[in-house]
């Protein structure tokens, strides 16, 4: 625990215990250390982490964070890649408290499922699951969010995914706390359901799903996708997703923890059963753009997905991203979720032992699935040996003729190369769960060669939707610093996260400064779905949306590299 900065730190601990028990107010460093730490980026010093078991909990705590001058983190599931969900080395000036949500989880389905309020740390497996005896799905679904990340930090960081009809996760009707600059708590309800006029009454009844029918706003129009579609068909030079877009900034979209957001409401889709999917493989990244701007310009609904791996990337998932594939194919998402849990808290046990590290329970568990036999289909590793560019293609079931045609005819022109098979069930199944590997493959390379590497350099960067020079060719200076590379993304929304792991010796900060600068040069917005976290500065409309949403700067100060101080200070 970190020694509070006065008295009334102490009090509000004490006071904080009071509300939710002794059990669910953690102080030791050990007891901490899962929320304080992030998943790559971000540690820091908290005087308590907060485990709210009600909506009505946490209100009551964030009056005590007020009285007490406490500044507050709303921490969902602590899966994000850039430290924004926990504190970090900065100039605070008051105590820090962390206040967990994932012990509020409730979802309701409204509308006939076409809608589901989401309580603030309801996650997107559950919701997944939820819908799916509706013959619904929501926004984003596995190969497209982190493991166990919850709906409301993918809205507050308007994150983007691999459902290219859909675009950022966003909503304008969400329930949330904010403090103005006197110091005096607001409830906002937005979720367009009349719950009444007492704040403790109104997060009561949602808890408790306590409303009629005629008390809620009826749903949008139903439909598979959202006006996004037609926005990233354009060609403009400009990107078509970041996490600055003033489009997609609104009260809990892109709040970044700049208010405590007790619920969303959100649309949900017709679950699409049948599917199929296309592995396509070529030696040209200007292959693929054509085929990209083939498909945006043809008649008819855009595909569901469209992944990009290199095979590099996909050599990489399979050796260091295999305990994620082999779990989630043959275990589940829910096993896997509690699998990385318990990682989590060995690492914490290891790295308090003599001899041992933080991460000693990853090299365990890289060693034991290494044991593990695991076939990849055959296709799959024969593309894999074959072409240096690969890319996942999942069409509705009526598209399927019409896909195969346009592939089929495409790759019969002179001037492309490359080729292309409809996948079975368990190729499908085992080409989405690798390129879901890779995400997880370059962090765990860095684990297996710390003695080799400084730090992991990444990016989530949002190219312009015109830049047919897609791929990025680093200068030597900048590759001669590099141990491992690996490129992947979102393709047809020209979203790509790029991994890298840097050299002993060489200073990851200046490196990334210099990555970061020949990007912004060629367009590009960084970051693009991962929000600024401690890493990134953030821009002035995204700074003036924080200070909007929170004049006296008591929630997750200093994200953004914005000010840690007071009101701003």
């Amino acid at each position: 625990m970190r020694t509070p900065r006065n008295q009334r730190s102490a009090e509000a601990v004490e006071a904080f215990t009071r509300i939710m028990g002794r059990k669910h107010v953690l102080t030791s460093a050990r007891a901490t250390a899962p929320f304080t730490t992030g998943d790559r980026f971000g540690a820091g010093d908290v005087v308590a982490v907060l485990r709210p078991g009600s909506l009505v909990d946490m209100w009551r705590a964030l009056q005590v964070c007020v009285d007490h001058d406490l500044i507050v983190i709303t921490q969902a599931a602590n899966t994000g890649l850039t430290g924004g969900s926990g504190p970090g080395d900065q100039d605070y000036d008051r105590d820090i408290v962390i206040l967990s949500t994932l012990r509020i989880d409730g979802i309701h389905l409204i509308n006939d499922a076409r809608e589901a309020i989401s309580l603030a740390g309801a996650t997107l497996f559950s919701l997944e699951e939820k819908l799916a005896a509706h013959g619904r799905e929501p926004h984003s679904v596995i190969g497209s969010s982190s493991i166990g990340a919850t709906v409301v930090g993918g809205i507050a960081n308007n994150s983007g995914g691999s459902q290219m009809r859909k675009g950022p996760a966003y909503t304008e009707q969400a329930i949330f706390a904010r403090v103005d600059e006197d110091g005096r708590i607001h409830l906002v309800n937005h979720l367009g359901i009349v719950l009444g006029t007492d704040p403790t009454h109104i997060l009561d009844r949602l808890e408790r799903g306590d409303w009629d029918a005629a008390d809620v706003t009826p749903p949008p129009p139903d439909s598979t996708g959202t006006d996004y579609a037609d926005h990233v068909r354009q060609l403009a030079d400009t990107p078509a997703r970041f996490n600055a877009d003033p489009t997609f900034l609104h009260e809990a979209s892109g709040s970044a923890g700049k208010i405590m957001v007790f619920a969303v409401r959100t649309r949900t889709f017709p679950l699409e059963k049948d599917k199929a999917t296309f592995y396509i493989g070529t030696d040209r990244p200007s292959d693929l753009e054509a085929l990209r701007r083939e498909f945006l310009a043809a008649d008819g609904p855009l595909p569901i997905s469209g992944e990009y791996m290199s095979a590099h990337a996909f050599d990489l998932a399979t050796e260091y991203g295999k305990d994620t594939y082999v779990s989630l194919k043959h275990a589940g998402s829910r096993t896997l979720v509690r699998m990385f849990a318990l990682k989590g808290w060995a690492n914490g046990v290891f790295a308090k032992l003599p001899g041992f590290g933080p991460s000693t329970a990853d090299a365990i568990s890289q060693k034991l699935f290494s044991l593990v036999p695991e076939k990849i289909p055959r296709r799959l590793t024969d593309f894999r040996d074959r072409f240096d560019h690969h890319l996942l293609l999942v069409v509705s079931g009526s598209e399927r003729a019409a896909t195969a045609q346009l592939l089929r005819e495409f790759f019969a022109g002179p001037e492309h190369e490359g080729d292309f098979f409809e996948c079975d069930a368990d190729e499908a199944q085992s080409a989405t769960l690798i390129r879901f590997g890779v995400a997880s493959a370059a962090s765990r390379f860095y684990v297996m060669h710390r003695a080799e590497a400084s730090a992991m350099v990444t990016f989530d960067v949002a190219l312009r939707r015109d830049d047919e020079d897609w791929l990025e060719r680093l200068p030597d200076e900048i590759a001669d610093q590099l141990l491992e590379s690996a490129y992947f993304g979102h393709f047809f929304c020209h979203v790509l996260h790029q991994d890298h792991v840097a050299k002993k010796g060489v200073d990851p900060v200046a490196l990334k400064k210099r990555m970061t600068q020949l990007l912004v040069d060629r367009g590009a917005a960084v970051p693009a779905e991962h929000n600024y976290g401690r890493i990134y500065p953030a821009p002035e409309q995204l700074v003036a949306h924080y200070r909007e949403l929170d004049p006296l700067n008591m929630f997750n100060a200093g994200v953004g590299e914005t000010s840690a101080k007071k009101g701003w200070g």
